[in-house]
């Protein structure tokens, strides 16, 4: 017995193009539409369009469409997941750092945070670097390690690197050409208290190594004849 061909796409395939397979007739009973009119009382249902009164006048109700595409946001369906922090890095690793303000300086690393970003810290007071946030695509990891178990990281997360954003004031005429010297950012005292509180525990620390703090203090850069794959970091 030959087997039944699935339907695909149109119940009413064409034999040649306009000219369907089924009648009218014979479409009008695999469509249903017989039992639709004898549940109707032997008519199509029809939709009762709605009026509204608009100057002592009934008027059609018609649908409101805007005039320009209205662009809908796709639902973002991808499930957050932490970064994946490398094996060569560890609370107390010294990093050194790639590109950016502070390119080649010695880093230590404290934390890392909820976004996937590394805290880092020079310390200030050794080699400039303040407590900031580091990408762990531009780091270096070196075999260097110091104990910062005293090092209390609790209060850094992302929010405290978050800058505040402030609505600037429209300036008259006079203000205009009055204001000579630009407000520049004031880091708060807040934090510079924090720093001070992270480089001196962390510093004790690092006097206890032999020449560690030089270490951190020296730039790091390539000289001729290195091939950066074949050190030893």
């Amino acid at each position: 017995m030959a087997q039944k061909q699935q339907r695909k796409g149109t119940r009413n395939p064409d034999l040649i193009r306009g000219v369907g397979k089924f009648s009218r007739s014979k479409m009008y009973h695999k469509r249903g539409l017989w039992a639709i009119k004898a549940k109707n009382g032997g008519a199509f249902p029809t939709h009762h369009k709605t009026t509204v009164e608009k100057g002592g006048a009934e008027v059609e109700k018609l649908k409101f469409y805007p005039a320009d595409d209205v662009k809908k946001p796709l639902a973002n369906r991808r499930k957050e997941r932490p970064t994946k922090l490398r094996a060569s890095i560890t609370p107390g690793t010294v990093l050194i750092i790639l590109t950016g303000r502070f390119k080649g300086k010695r880093v230590v690393f404290l934390k890392q945070l909820s976004s996937g970003l590394l805290l880092v810290t020079g310390p200030f007071k050794v080699n400039g670097v303040p407590l900031r946030r580091v990408n762990q695509a531009y780091v270096i990891a070196t075999s260097t390690k110091l104990d910062i178990s005293a090092v209390n990281v609790e209060k850094f997360d992302d929010k405290y690197f978050a800058k505040k954003v402030e609505k600037k004031k429209s300036k008259g005429e006079g203000e205009f050409f009055e204001a000579d010297k630009e407000e520049k950012n004031v880091l708060p005292a807040e934090k510079k208290d924090d720093q001070k509180t992270v480089d001196t525990s962390l510093i004790k620390s690092i006097e206890g190594v032999p020449e560690l703090k030089a270490y951190l203090g020296a730039r790091f850069s390539l000289k001729s004849g290195m091939k950066p794959h074949e050190l030893v970091y």
